[in-house]
């Protein structure tokens, strides 16, 4: 096992409907970050799963007839199917109603309560409950939800609050000494200008509904969802247990590198989430980074507008891979990002089909031709030609430029990199007209160069299409009778050139990409 670890996370998804466009785009973000770090030795964990509590979860499981457990069983298998579906890796699925996640909510609160941070108290308040989150008059729109723009109740209750008023100048103190917490820039002005407006003591529990953690020190209390929820980072990888491995686990994993968050919930994230742990003497995570909306039409994306779409419907049409490309080349992660099938076509057409996939078919059909499928040997005193050193150097510049990009999250500029050279090495073919050289035996040397160097060349861009692609990086590795690309551990020593054996069987196979057309 790797020393070296990393943990990413999703958000917990509320399971008031299948997972939509919008909640697959951060999953597969997380995804190929997770995959990414593990091709470079990392020991990883990636987590995501379901916040099954609530007030709207219970209302929505009495509109249909179930009780809570009974309706979010039943939603709770096409997350699962749907990130099944989307070649998702995650190392753990963690929903808030399994006694593991209750057990570290209780031991949390319970910790905070002894240590003089929870009071009791009423609250006089709006409430949005699709939301399931707590107004102040003068936040309200027009009389209604601020960030939903629906009805809000007015609700009478006693609550249990945490001082979060207290940690104002801990938090403002916390951000400038880790610049890197709150991504991108944007939103750590946002985060930053709330808190320094003041902050107001938060209530943490519910008294008016049962379907909750209950709060193991007040009677008839259950923990208010958004806190329950946000202790899933922490109770995934045992919080709370008494469990010597997973207290272990706990130690080894935490704090996480990343928290994946929609840009809606980043003050959950960045300033209650921090204060919490604060509160009970564990360490904020490294860094939240909070990621726009998709948009189509111009509007945000989401169940409640009625213009989400499932995954499925475009994997049906695309592919899964091409689907997982689309999104994370074509919307600037950290940025709004417009989407359409156009667009989706268009870089499907022009990205895989023509540049990678008409590759790989064009090449591995001239090993067939020329080689009887078998990776050519190069004689040994066929020098390099500028166009050969070009190519070499290309593949070689780019584990540094993937890198510098992955770090700093930025996918459009990993992938860009990765399809420079790709782009180059369809350049190099029909410069070196392989076709050309094979018609004399005077140019047979060359020919082997060109073959072996281009091929060389596929081999290495496979391995930084793979976060993104991982299956038909998988296959085109296969197809050059190479190992499973997806076990890689060092993918820097692996893009090393050279390393491609002669005599290996290259097989043609199917067309990666069939080219979509306009009548379909």
């Amino acid at each position: 096992m790797s020393d070296r670890t990393f943990y990413v996370t999703t958000p917990i998804y509320y399971v008031n409907a299948e997972p939509h466009l919008g909640t697959a785009y951060t999953t597969i973000a997380a995804d190929a970050l997770a995959r990414y770090r593990r091709m470079t030795g990392h020991d990883v964990m990636f987590l995501t799963g379901l916040d099954e509590h609530g007030q709207k979860i219970a209302q929505a499981a009495e509109e249909n007839g179930m009780d809570p457990q009974s309706w979010v069983d039943a939603i709770a298998p096409k997350f699962e199917a749907a990130w099944h579906m989307l070649d998702i890796s995650y190392d753990d699925f963690i929903r808030t109603t399994e006694d593991r996640h209750k057990r570290g909510v209780q031991a949390f609160w319970t910790s905070l309560h002894d240590r003089g941070y929870l009071y009791q108290g009423h609250y006089d308040g709006w409430y949005c409950v699709p939301d399931e989150t707590f107004w102040t008059e003068d936040q309200l729109d027009d009389g209604k939800c601020p960030q939903c723009g629906r009805d809000v109740e007015f609700i009478r209750e006693d609550n249990w609050f945490f001082k979060l008023s207290e940690f104002q100048q801990p938090l403002l103190d916390y951000y400038e000494a880790n610049p890197d917490f709150i991504q991108p820039e944007t939103r750590r002005n946002e985060v930053l200008s709330f808190v320094r407006g003041g902050l107001k003591d938060l209530s943490i529990s519910r008294t008016n509904f049962t379907w909750g953690v209950p709060l193991p020190f007040a009677e008839n209390h259950v923990t208010y969802v958004w806190i329950d929820a946000l202790l899933n980072y922490i109770t995934a990888i045992g919080y709370g247990s008494d469990d010597p491995a997973e207290q272990a686990k706990f130690a080894r994993y935490w704090p996480a590198d990343y928290h994946f968050v929609g840009k809606d919930i980043i003050r959950f994230h960045c300033v209650i989430w921090p204060a919490m742990l604060m509160a009970a003497g564990v360490e904020p995570p490294r860094s939240v980074f909070a990621h726009g909306f998709l948009l189509t039409k111009g509007e945000k994306m989401s169940k409640s507008k009625g213009n989400a779409q499932t995954p499925a419907s475009l994997v049906e049409r695309f592919g899964v891979d091409a689907y997982r490309y689309y999104f994370l080349r074509d919307v600037n992660f950290g940025q709004d990002g417009s989407i359409s099938m156009e667009s989706m076509v268009q870089r499907y057409n022009g990205d895989l089909a023509n540049d990678w996939g008409n590759l790989c078919s064009r090449l591995f059909n001239m090993v067939g031709k020329y080689y009887d499928g078998a990776v050519p040997a190069v004689p040994a005193d066929e020098a390099d030609t500028d166009d050969d050193a070009t190519l070499k150097a290309l593949a070689g510049f780019l584990p540094e430029k993937y890198e510098d990009a992955m770090s700093r999250l930025d996918y459009v500029a990993a992938l860009e990199a990765t399809w420079d050279l790709v782009k180059d090495v369809n350049r190099y073919i029909e410069n070196q007209a392989p076709w050309n050289l094979a018609k004399t035996e005077e140019t047979a040397g060359r020919l082997a160069k060109v073959i072996h160097s281009a091929l060389e060349a596929v081999r290495i861009a496979a391995l930084f299409t793979a976060p993104a692609m991982p299956s038909t990086s998988a296959d085109v590795w296969a197809r050059l009778g190479l190992g499973d690309i997806l076990s890689v551990t060092d993918i820097a020593s692996a893009a090393v050139w050279g390393q491609l054996p002669a005599g290996s069987q290259v097989t043609k196979g199917e067309p990666l990409y069939p080219r979509i057309y306009e009548d379909e």
